[in-house]
């Protein structure tokens, strides 16, 4: 597994637990836990997400950068890298 890919699985699995965490919350608003945790995954998926798009580029068109377009540019987060 590329660095690359790694990242994006890592990633993956903090937004699925902040999405899961938001759907709870709706639910369960007064568990302060889950609000820590919420916390706690935003912020690190935040760090990974500018780590990612540091050594990577954006990964959607809504990055910090400034740059709307530069998300388009080759490769694509899906194309496979030759290491």
């Amino acid at each position: 597994m590329t660095e690359r890919e790694r990242l994006l699985r890592r990633l993956s699995s903090y937004d699925f637990a902040v999405n899961e965490l938001h759907i709870y919350l709706d639910t369960h608003p007064d568990d302060t836990s889950a609000g820590n945790a919420l916390e706690y995954y935003e912020k690190k998926g935040n760090i990974l997400r500018r780590e990612y798009e540091e050594k990577f580029g954006p990964l959607t068109s809504m990055n910090e950068s400034g740059n709307r377009w530069a998300w388009i540019s080759d490769p694509w987060p899906w194309d496979k890298q030759e290491d």
